[in-house]
């Protein structure tokens, strides 16, 4: 018998190789969820050990473009299961069932992804399959297969209440029924009314204050001073709400809004638990009024600024710690605080020295005897630690700098510090503002929108 040599045409091979790649197929579950849920992504019908590129995209509300791609080889079966799958390389590498998600980049330099409408729309992100090692994405190329999911910032039966009530100005978010638990939403320099991170508590059942002090309607275009009665203005209208469980409110901070939050807790009554992120311990830039009383602000160093060699900001040493006794009266006196304190911190941070700020402060309450505050403490984690619905950020656009800014941040470590700490910041939420329903197993955790 002569052996038989069997070759195939290159056409052949390419309608070949075409019935074996319409053979795979991408499962993305759940297809609609809330941005701080889990997704899971699986793959199937590959080729043992066939090298594919799965690609995330979005489009943001102002039309800018975010992707991410990560080059997976499939396993025996043919199969890659994002929840043990190692990505060899792209925009990330190792094990991370939501890297697609946690690592997407912006076309354009420097933009920030922030949702803005929480009510209308989610995010639709699109995930592709590709064959091999796909790099960059042309309108000729087409996937094998694509999904796409919807990402919520609220959960269905949660109401947003625009207040405008005297000076106030924010967002009232509210789960069904009711009371809960009632807290302040507090962002920093950024200005304007920022509402994803009230929208997404509130999901989790709490009454959430979204708050604007500068930058928005008839507020102050840029915030020159802190006016604390307006801050318990805020306080006393989210307590007079019907929906809001008393004694007190907690709040949830980053940045200058965790400054903020400081003195809240320190002057007024009625705040039970201050969640800081990447805060300091004095008053940088503006002073502070409430009533007769008056601080005066450790002035900004903007001589010490630096500039990266691509022109970024880097401003850590623009605010620093306080050691000369004439900057004393800038220390926030945080022992007079009654609230509980939960600080977080990112060890990367590049624009506070946060580890240090925080660990003034406890050093200052441990002196007068107080021992209500804890800390978590994140190596690898930037500035904007925000919850897990938010892609890594290591730099965007300033709107106080009009420059890009260094918020700092390694990748990896800085999205696992998100994942972490939003289920920490919950747990001592519930701990503190509504210990009963905690124990008593009320927490409310909202069913998902269902596709």
């Amino acid at each position: 018998m002569f052996p038989i040599s069997l070759s195939l045409s290159p056409l052949s091979c390419a309608s070949y190789q075409s019935s074996a790649l319409a053979m795979a197929k991408l499962t993305v579950t759940p297809r609609t969820s809330l941005v701080d849920e889990p997704v899971k992504i699986h793959v199937s019908g590959l080729a043992p050990s066939e090298l594919v590129t799965l690609q995330a995209s979005l489009t943001d509300e102002k039309g800018g473009l975010f992707q991410s791609r990560a080059f997976y080889r499939s396993d025996e079966a043919g199969e890659v299961d994002l929840e043990q799958a190692a990505a060899l390389g792209g925009d990330y590498a190792g094990v991370h069932p939501m890297g697609l998600f946690q690592f997407l980049k912006p076309e354009k330099l420097f933009h920030r992804l922030v949702k803005r409408d929480v009510m209308q729309s989610p995010f639709h992100v699109r995930l592709d399959l590709f064959r091999s090692f796909h790099l960059v994405s042309t309108p000729h190329d087409q996937p094998v297969t694509s999904q796409t999911v919807e990402r919520w910032h609220v959960a269905p039966g949660v109401q947003r209440i625009l207040i405008r009530d005297g000076r106030v100005r924010g967002a009232l978010f509210l789960p069904p029924e009711g009371p809960f638990p009632g807290l302040i939403d507090l962002f920093g320099g950024v200005g304007g009314l920022i509402e994803f991170r009230a929208s997404l508590l509130a999901s989790r059942g709490f009454a959430a204050l979204a708050l604007a002090y500068f930058g928005y309607e008839d507020l102050p275009e840029m915030l020159v001073e802190v006016d604390l009665e307006y801050f318990e203005e805020a306080v006393n209208i989210l307590l007079r709400h019907p929906k809001v469980g008393g004694p007190g409110v907690g709040l949830v901070s980053i940045s200058k809004g965790a400054e903020i939050a400081l003195a809240m807790a320190s002057f007024l009554p009625n705040i039970k638990a201050v969640v800081s992120i990447n805060s300091t311990h004095a008053l940088h830039g503006m002073p502070l009024r409430y009533r007769d009383l008056h601080i005066n602000p450790v002035p900004y160093k903007i001589e010490c600024i630096r500039f990266t060699p691509l022109g970024l900001m880097e401003l850590s040493n623009m605010v620093t710690v306080i050691h000369t006794e004439e900057s004393q009266e800038s220390i926030l006196p945080v022992e007079q605080a009654e609230a509980k304190i939960l600080f977080i911190v990112g060890e990367n941070d590049r624009n506070y020295n946060s580890k240090a700020f925080a660990e003034k402060v406890m050093e200052r309450m441990r002196r007068h005897g107080r021992k209500n505050y804890r800390m978590l403490c994140y190596p690898g984690a930037g500035h904007l630690i925000e919850p897990p619905g938010s892609p890594f950020c290591y730099h965007s656009w300033s709107f106080f700098f009009f420059r890009p800014v260094v918020w700092g941040g390694e990748a990896q470590s800085h999205v696992a510090a998100q994942e972490h700490s939003w289920k920490e910041i919950q747990k001592f939420l519930w701990q503190h503002l509504h210990p009963a329903g905690r124990q008593s197993g009320t927490i409310l955790f909202l069913a998902p929108h269902v596709s």
